[in-house]
């Protein structure tokens, strides 16, 4: 099992998590950052580090949020295809993440 970066990383790709990563397993995509299953080490530590709760354990993600396993996974497929799918999910579902500072 992995963690997974949800929806409300879109657009504001707080790098917290990736500060804590003991295993380097967390990417920037042009719109958000992904988890790479394959490095990921399922230690938790980046979930409570995210200031907008959009990292969850795979088995735990919100229903809701089922394609971002898609978009994580596809890591592996190189950053053209996370970043197409990511693209084609916040167009789909008019994703518009106000930044940190304004929430």
């Amino acid at each position: 099992m992995t963690y997974i970066i949800g929806e409300p990383c879109i657009d504001i790709q707080d790098r917290s998590c990736v500060d804590v990563c003991p295993v380097d397993c967390i990417h920037e995509a042009n719109r958000m950052l992904v988890i790479d299953p394959e490095e990921c080490i399922d230690c938790g530590a980046c979930e409570p580090e995210c200031p907008v709760e959009a990292i969850y354990p795979e088995d735990a993600l919100p229903e809701k949020w089922e394609p971002f396993v898609k978009i994580n996974y596809a890591y592996g497929e190189g950053m053209d295809v996370v970043n197409e799918l990511v693209e084609s999910y916040a167009t789909e579902h008019n994703v518009q993440n106000p930044p940190l500072d304004q929430r």
